[in-house]
């Protein structure tokens, strides 16, 4: 267990990770600027926590890429429980403290960091899956394209672009939470190549 920790890079990298995604949340929940949108008619006011879910897939993904190859061909332990294990308590931590300061704070774009998170990393799994070198640049690119896209008028997202809706989107939790399961089932069953 002790390599697999080391391996992965969980304390030098996934926790500062962690406690840099806790302390923008806290700090910067309400930040938002305003950018052009290219469908809507007006600006697009994008909030920093729109972004930040970024921090975690950055870090669970770098983490995740990183392997003692001749300890996982010899080992014993089923690694890819470990791993799967490792990207849902990331996330339940993430959804944690989105929560908790978000209802300290009274911030609806607090809250949904949380629900965001979950939601760029099983779109990270998902395109990992399919492809390896696509698990980085997709929860980027789904991020800049509800920024510039995602509005179909000031302040009213389309449909689609579940990230930008209220908590109390149902329909966008629902979206969320498939997301990230079918990333934690495809993550589970692809095999991996050493």
């Amino acid at each position: 267990m002790n390599w697999w920790i080391k391996a992965r890079r969980l304390l030098p990298v996934l926790l500062p990770g962690m406690a840099a995604f806790t302390l923008i949340v806290a700090v910067a929940h309400d930040r938002a600027i305003e950018l052009p949108g290219m469908l809507s008619g007006g600006g697009n006011r994008v909030f920093l926590m729109q972004m930040i879910p970024l921090v975690i897939t950055s870090t669970l993904g770098h983490c995740l890429e990183q392997r003692l190859i001749e300890a996982e061909v010899v080992g014993a332990r089923n690694l890819r429980r470990l791993d799967t294990l490792l990207v849902t308590a990331c996330v339940l931590a993430a959804v944690a403290v989105s929560l908790v300061i978000g209802a300290l704070s009274g911030s609806d774009e607090a809250t949904m960091a949380g629900r965001n998170t979950a939601f760029l990393t099983g779109l990270m799994l998902l395109a990992g899956a399919a492809h390896p070198k696509a698990s980085a640049v997709a929860p980027v690119g789904w991020v800049f394209a509800i920024i510039f896209l995602g509005y179909a008028d000031f302040d009213r997202p389309w449909p689609w672009a579940v990230t930008l809706h209220a908590p109390s989107s149902l329909p966008a939790l629902a979206l969320c939470s498939t997301v990230f399961v079918g990333g934690l089932v495809s993550w589970a069953r692809v095999r991996r190549t050493l």
